[in-house]
């Protein structure tokens, strides 16, 4: 049988050096007193619809980063850096929240939506957002992560779903070695169902959480629970999504598109109203043209790269994640991508399911076992096992690149499945504990100030802010010329716009 290593030298070193990987940050604004801002999207930070680097995800007060697609690790995170110090000197006083699970909320309604400006495509991106507001509430989308998004030169589309289904399956260790999430604030669940213990008066939590984001709490769907997505093949995952985006669901149906002023209240009545709507761990992605459908742009040109959606931000991490965090990411995406990968079936589908909320609520529970081909297998051993298989490939990229930084993401990794008590989120189960009283308001308000101050008191040189305020200023231009241009109406848009026609090739 041929080894992963003998598959990583087939690749060739050309290949592995054209490896690219690209950042996307969300994080929300909030005052320095840890109230959710209320103020509009800053104009020094340019147009939310049109700035490449600068925009926002859900709400107006949730600010998303985007780097471009780097070779270079280092690269990568300096740009994620240096956009955090152009955001903090644009917002003022405000600051960065930097957890995933948010800040104290005001009431539902409150949550300002994201705002696009009047054209057409703006207007569709706040609709949207309306949507997704109605159907899963808005306290929900105001959870924010980091999304790692990953290519290798000459990938086929089959090469990538191999990776994408080996990633399902060993998505647990992401979980457990990475997760940061084990609390949130207690009005965040109030009048809902939680199973969540109390940590002091203002926080609930599991003690043996990784991820609360990533589990029942977070981004879940019980409407798109039902969706069983393959990962065997391209046709057969646009085939799910497809049926998802155009039949109609009863419930949505039921809320209707407009309301009694005309007011729309969603895109469509159908399970998702666009593809992005769609929750996962992995998602196979592609760059698309001005008003094309993600969908389309997948089936016509294929997959281009990966965008792992499963990372936490590390509250103890300036930009919420560092060097031996991507270095790992990248072992770990080469290791999926190398090994045997089965097709999967309803019944793993299922039990991988299963495995990914029992890590996010219990991931550091002493002799948890996991389901593997009809086992019970120790989380722990599995985990360390799949570690250990990665250090060769880690080796080999450090002979490619120089240093040793890919086997000492290894060797951390390792480290910290040994001591759980050093993974990030026992860390911050410690730190609240400290602070009963702060909790996971006070715990992430005091991270919040010294990441502000650390970040703001590194230099940002000239060049660097002028290119950032030119992008911003001419992201303006940009939207305004756009708006200038709309002559069909906004329903005539949504209608061609969400025609099943624009789905297929």
């Amino acid at each position: 049988m041929t080894s992963l290593i003998d598959r990583l030298r087939a690749l060739g070193a050309d290949r592995l050096r054209g490896m690219r990987r690209g950042i996307e940050k969300e994080s929300l604004r909030t005052s320095q007193s840890g109230q959710l801002a209320m103020t509009p999207h800053p104009r020094a930070l340019g147009s939310a619809l049109t700035n490449p680097h600068i925009t926002t995800d859900f709400s107006e007060a949730q600010v998303e980063i985007v780097t471009g697609a780097h070779t270079s690790v280092p690269d990568c995170l300096d740009e994620l850096t240096r956009l955090h110090q152009f955001v903090y000197r644009a917002i003022g006083d405000e600051q960065l929240w930097v957890s995933s699970m948010p800040c104290d909320l005001p009431p539902d309604d409150d949550i300002p939506i994201g705002q696009y400006g009047t054209s057409n495509v703006g207007r569709a991106k706040t609709v949207y957002r309306k949507g997704l507001a109605h159907r899963y509430g808005r306290r929900m989308q105001t959870i924010s992560g980091i999304h790692y998004n990953w290519s290798l030169p000459g990938l086929s589309n089959d090469d990538y779903f191999g990776l994408i289904r080996n990633f399902r399956r060993h998505s647990f260790v992401l979980l457990t070695l990475f997760g940061a999430s084990p609390a949130v604030p207690a009005d965040f669940v109030k009048g809902q169902a939680h199973g969540l213990q109390p940590l002091g008066d203002r926080t609930l939590y599991l003690p043996h959480a990784t991820s609360l984001r990533m589990g029942r709490l977070g981004y879940q769907s019980d409407a798109q629970s039902a969706l069983a997505v393959s990962y065997n093949s391209l046709k057969g995952y646009a085939a799910s999504l497809q049926d998802a985006l155009t039949q109609a669901y009863p419930a949505y149906e039921a809320l209707g598109l407009r309301d009694e002023q005309g007011n729309y209240k969603q895109l469509s009545t159908s399970l998702l109203q666009i593809e992005n709507e769609f929750y996962s761990n992995i998602r196979p992605k592609r760059v698309i043209f001005s008003g094309e459908r993600p969908l389309h742009a997948l089936r016509e040109r294929g997959v281009e790269y990966v965008e792992v959606r499963c990372m936490d931000l590390n509250p103890f991490l300036p930009v919420g994640i560092d060097d031996s965090t991507a270095r790992f990411l990248d072992v770990f995406l080469l290791h999926c991508l190398l090994s045997d990968s089965p097709l999967d079936t309803p019944q793993e589908i299922a039990a991988l399911a299963r495995n990914h909320q029992a890590v996010a609520a219990r991931g550091r529970e002493p002799g948890l076992r996991l389901e593997r081909g009809g086992e019970q297998v120790l989380l722990m051993d599995w985990a360390q096992a799949l570690v250990a298989e990665c250090v060769p490939i880690a080796d080999a990229l450090d002979a490619l690149h120089g240093g040793q930084g890919y086997r000492q993401a290894c060797e951390s990794a390792a480290a910290a499945l040994r001591d759980p008590a050093t993974l990030p989120s026992a860390r911050v189960v410690a730190a609240m504990q400290q602070d009963l009283a702060g909790g996971h308001v006070g715990f992430t308000l005091a991270r919040s100030a010294q990441t502000r101050h650390a970040l703001m008191a590194q230099a940002l040189p000239a060049d660097v802010l002028a290119r950032f305020e030119q992008q911003a200023q001419a992201s303006l231009v940009e939207q305004a010329s756009i708006e200038a241009a709309d002559t069909l109406p906004f329903e005539a848009f949504r209608q061609d716009y969400m025609s099943a026609s624009h789905l297929v090739v």
